[in-house]
Parts: C-alpha cells; structure tokens; sequence
C-alpha cells in the first residue's frame, strides 16, 4: 500500500503501532487462558484470570488517551525530540506495568509504569496548553 507524499503525522503513527502490537499479546494471554480453562465469561473464579483481565483493562483504560496526546502534540507542530521521548516513555511505561501487574516482571513495574504514563499525560497536557495558550 502505497502512502501518499503528505502526512501531517510522520512519528505518533510508530508509537501507535508499536503500542497495537503490544496490545496482541497481552490480549492473547486473556483468550488463551480462557480457553485452556473453559471459562466463557468473567473470571471463573481464577485470581489468575482476574489479574490477565486487569491487566488489559488497564491498557485500555490509560493508552488511548496518551496516544490522543501525543496526536495533538504533532498536530500542533511539536518536534520529533517531544514527540519520540513522550512516545518511548509511554511504550516502556505500558510495557513496565504490564509485565510488574502481570507477575511476568518484578512487581515495581507496575508503579514505574504508571508514572511514566502519568509523566506523558502531565507533559503532554501542559507542552499543548503552553502551545495553545502562548
């Protein structure tokens, strides 16, 4: 497929798609789980499966909007160094919490990732209000 010349976002589209890819697994692990143990709807009970669920609610619950964010930012002329921390951060910072909350990492994944997720949402909300304001 073939791309046209102009596009008004040339480094968020990465972050997005690096984030859609981390997505798949993390909802993998949910749909495996509740195959291999038969369980259709909820938690069945399982600690375990409560926590898988938990851990992709999360990611939806704080991804998109940091993804928003870093959009507008773009949109609104910020540069390619904002734009590539803010959207490292947040990719390092989703992945940090999920393998801390998941029992797959330490479990001070989970704090340090979301504080970098709270660290893009706070820069990014105040680099769009100084631009749209200054």
């Amino acid at each position: 497929m073939e791309l046209p010349s102009i596009s008004l976002l040339s480094v968020t589209p990465i972050y997005i798609a690096i984030l859609g890819l981390v997505f798949v697994p993390i909802t993998l692990r949910v749909g495996l789980y509740r195959l291999n143990n038969k369980v259709d709807i909820g938690d069945g009970g399982s600690d375990h499966l409560l926590r898988l669920i938990r851990c992709q609610a999360n990611f939806v619950e704080t991804t998109p909007l940091a993804v928003v964010l870093l959009v507008v930012m773009e949109l609104m002329g910020a540069g390619d160094t904002w734009l590539h921390s803010l959207g490292a951060t947040l990719v390092v910072a989703r992945l940090a919490h999920y393998l801390g909350f998941s029992g797959m990492g330490p479990f001070v994944g989970r704090p340090v990732g979301m504080v970098g997720t709270f660290a893009v949402y706070i820069v990014s909300s105040v680099w769009i209000l100084m631009a749209a304001l200054g």
